[in-house]
């Protein structure tokens, strides 16, 4: 008899049944008809508000609204206090008790609740800093090779060393927090995702069950060691590093399935089927997020990235030795009006310094911003100053989005990111006439890359049929570009800052042909001149570039100057206290008494 009690109650405080039990409470709340109840008015009015509260909170949850997820997780709380989970019973749903009976990803949760009390959104980051989680560790790979990751190991001596005390109420948040995560959040990475750091991603690594379907393999038997299948991978972008958090799992492809397929679905943005195979869209606490599926990519994937709306300033951007330099000159670039590019991997923090560079922008020019997804979120950082944002959606391309761009009085076009033929044709001609100047961001390594990337932009959406005219079209219009690297440890720095100016070289060919004596004469002074024609039209350079500021071990270095018709046409757009600033600014650093 007892042991059949001792059945019951696993089953009734199993997470999978207490989930039915919430599921069921809040279908009878959102479903019931209230108005055969026969309720006084006030009474019918309050349930009436409640439900749809409710409603809404449940659609909006899971789309990255931390409002709406917070009154779910309360409206949880509440059932299981009030009907099933007193004190004495919530130990039997997870064993706070007995550490040696919690699972890992149980001590994770407890340990980013903790710390969430002190840290709010911070709590993962300040876990990571003060355990140093996000050192190179060598694991992978028979310990050959140095790679970012947390284990179980690292996480049962924090919990060991912590001992986390809990009351009755920090229990029942955590156990609400486990079954919202699995109902309606994002399963293991709820929590993770909410954290202010760089990106949490999904199904990128580990191998895939093909192979043990076709008999080419049994997974857990490669190399006789347990390999780790792709649902039960976890990663996510802090500081730069991209960091395994190898102690979590999705536990089943069903379920990293579940989380790819609710975790882009703010504002509508469709189905995500085999035929189309990815989905690019923000969520509402501005996140981008990427959807990718089979047979497009070899498994279910997603990868969040984190735009923290912060009023972040150059000043707090660059931190190395001599970083006042480079930091005046971004200023006078911006306020020279000059056309720029950000350049870089992804995440070396193009997106973050193009944010800080708004700053420096003259307020009284209109800005209009072109984005993939939106990213920036410029007017929440800037609300007093006259900025639309304008993105890509399934029937406006980024070029229909620019050419709108043209007729909405903009003074500055601003492009999150230059990724496409089009838009790069498109960025490349307002630049020359619609706007007073250009920023963007471009994935381009060197100058080199930069310029031969737009030129063969140009050349495949056919607005120039010659290399060499396209490519000169580019250096004639682009006149910065900053370079942004980031170290093996995460460390994000600009490397060089470049200036490129097109060269214009006229060339005088010998016409002594024309005085020849003889027929002979002419001839071979006449090939002599036409050899010269053709060296020169093939192997002059259209281009040059020199950099301005680089970073040498940690230290900015003064290199090249600004050419002197640069620094005429920057002043001509700056108001009279910045060109004399500018002009001292010259005169101080490269010691130029013409600035």
């Amino acid at each position: 008899m007892n042991r059949g009690n001792r059945g019951e109650d696993r089953e009734k405080y199993s997470l999978d049944y207490i989930i039915k039990h919430v599921k069921e409470a809040i279908n009878d709340i959102t479903r019931s008809n209230i108005y055969d109840l026969n309720l006084t008015e006030e009474t019918f009015q309050r349930r009436l508000n409640k439900r749809s509260a409710l409603k809404k909170a449940l659609k909006n949850c899971a789309n990255g609204s931390l409002i709406d997820k917070e009154y779910v997780k309360d409206f949880i709380k509440d059932i299981l206090s009030s009907d099933y989970l007193k004190e004495e019973q919530v130990d039997k749903v997870m064993h706070f008790k007995h550490s040696s009976f919690l699972s890992i990803q149980d001590k994770f949760e407890i340990l980013l609740y903790v710390y969430k009390k002190e840290h709010r959104y911070e709590a993962l980051g300040a876990l990571i800093e003060e355990y140093k989680l996000d050192s190179l560790k060598h694991i992978i790979e028979d310990g050959k090779i140095a790679s970012y990751i947390i284990i179980s190991k690292e996480i049962e001596k924090i919990y060991s060393q912590i001992h986390p005390r809990l009351n009755y109420e920090d229990k029942l948040s955590i156990i609400s927090q486990r079954i919202y995560q699995e109902y309606k959040g994002f399963g293991v990475v709820d929590e993770v995702r909410d954290m202010n750091i760089d990106g949490v991603s999904g199904g990128i690594s580990g191998i895939i069950d093909i192979g043990e379907k076709e008999g080419i393999w049994k997974p857990n038997e490669v190399g006789n060691k347990e390999v780790m299948q792709h649902y039960e991978s976890i990663w996510i972008f802090y500081k730069g590093k991209s960091i395994h958090l190898s102690f979590l799992s999705f536990g089943s492809e069903k379920e990293l399935r579940r989380i790819c397929q609710n975790i882009y679905r703010y504002n509508k943005a469709g189905q995500l089927s085999e035929d189309k195979g990815f989905k690019i869209n923000e969520m509402r606490d501005g996140s981008r997020v990427v959807v990718v599926r089979p047979s497009f990519s070899e498994s279910w994937a997603f990868f969040v990235r984190k735009f923290h709306i912060v009023d972040v300033s150059l000043d707090k951007l660059l931190k190395d030795e001599q970083a006042h330099i480079p930091i005046e000159l971004l200023k006078y670039l911006v306020k020279g009006s000059r056309i720029i590019a950000i350049t870089g991997s992804q995440g070396s923090g193009k997106t973050t310094l193009l944010m800080a560079m708004v700053r420096e922008i003259y307020a009284t020019l209109p800005l209009r911003v072109q984005e993939t997804a939106f990213e920036l979120h410029l007017r929440q950082v800037y609300p007093m100053r006259n900025i639309l944002s304008f993105k890509e959606t399934a029937t406006i391309t980024g070029q229909m989005g620019l050419d709108v761009q043209k007729k909405t009085d903009g003074g500055v076009n601003i492009l999150g990111e230059v990724a496409t033929d089009e838009v790069a044709v498109w960025m490349l001609q307002m630049a020359q006439v619609a706007s007073l100047f250009t920023i963007f961001t471009h994935h381009a390594k060197t100058v080199k890359d930069l310029i031969l990337s737009l030129r063969n932009s140009l050349l495949k959406t056919g607005v120039f049929k010659d290399e060499k005219i396209a490519q000169q079209q580019v250096a004639s219009i682009i006149d910065f570009d900053i370079h942004l690297e980031k170290d093996s440890n995460g460390k994000r720095y600009i490397s060089r800052i470049s200036q490129i100016e097109e060269v214009e070289e006229e060339y005088t060919y010998s016409t002594a042909f024309e005085d020849a004596d003889s027929t002979d004469e002419r001839m071979k002074l006449f090939m002599i001149t036409m050899s010269e024609f053709f060296k020169r039209s093939t192997d002059r350079k259209v281009y040059k570039s020199r950099d301005i500021i680089v970073c040498e071990n940690g230290v900015y270095k003064i290199a090249e100057a600004i050419s002197l018709v640069a620094r005429e046409e920057m002043k001509s757009q700056m108001i009279i206290e910045d060109r004399n600033r500018f002009k001292a600014f010259i005169q101080r650093e490269w010691g130029d008494g013409n600035a």
